[in-house]
């Protein structure tokens, strides 16, 4: 890490991309996403964390970009909603949400997604309660939560069969 005024470089790996990054203290993972890698699907909705509109993964696990100090991810994994994509296809959550109708403005969507990406990685087979409990923290104000939750529904089970062939 070397000092440049007040900015220091951090090593990244994002979408399996590597990348070393000039940050400021203050610099948000959402800023260095959206800003500095142009990797705008990640979106910015309340700035609190309270509206999950800005989920990504990082190491795996589902967190508020918008809260999270770019130099504390340093040396981590980050995975966003366009890291989802290998080989030019849609992953299983995205196709789902796309057949269930489950975005309209689409803005919550991708922080919806992640968020769904983390938990069926930890629980395959969900019920439905379990999904309306991992989406509890993702305000979407459009689709009414029904569709979302049925695509999620979907997304495991293709999971599933595609994990058994």
């Amino acid at each position: 890490m070397r000092p440049v005024k007040d900015k220091q470089f951090i090593h990244l790996t994002v979408n399996g991309e590597t990348y070393d990054v000039p940050v400021k203290p203050k610099d948000t993972l959402l800023d260095i996403l959206r800003d500095k890698l142009g990797l705008t699907g990640t979106k910015e909705g309340c700035d609190t964390g309270k509206c999950g509109a800005c989920t990504v993964l990082v190491d795996g696990q589902a967190v508020r970009s918008c809260l999270t100090l770019a130099i504390s991810v340093r040396g981590r994994i980050i995975t966003t909603i366009e890291g989802l994509v290998e080989d030019k296809e849609l992953h299983p959550l995205q196709q789902a949400f796309i057949e269930h109708g489950a975005l309209q403005c689409g803005y919550c969507t991708p922080g919806m997604i992640m968020t769904a990406r983390a938990f069926l990685d930890e629980n395959p087979t969900p019920t439905e309660e379990e999904i309306k409990e991992a989406i509890s923290g993702n305000i979407c104000r459009c689709t009414g939560y029904s569709s979302i939750v049925e695509a999620i529904q979907a997304a495991a089970k293709q999971i599933a069969n595609e994990a058994h062939s």
